[in-house]
């Protein structure tokens, strides 16, 4: 296999990781949106829903 191919898979390869990556990141914040939803219908503190959650306060006030 000549280089250039090498190069091209492995930039493919990168490229999908961090195609990954950002999915993940995006599922995962998602998941703390819809738990900071169920925290706030059940009146938790808004400081206690970012802490358990890594929202900001101002994220769950827009909630």
């Amino acid at each position: 296999m000549d280089k250039a191919k090498k190069e091209g898979i492995a930039k493919g390869r990168l490229e999908e990781r961090a195609k990954l990556k950002v999915e993940k990141q995006k599922a995962e914040h998602e998941k703390a949106i819809a738990v900071a939803l169920e925290f706030k219908r059940m009146g938790l503190p808004l400081a206690d829903i970012a802490k358990g959650t890594g929202l900001s306060i101002e994220e769950i006030e827009k909630l």
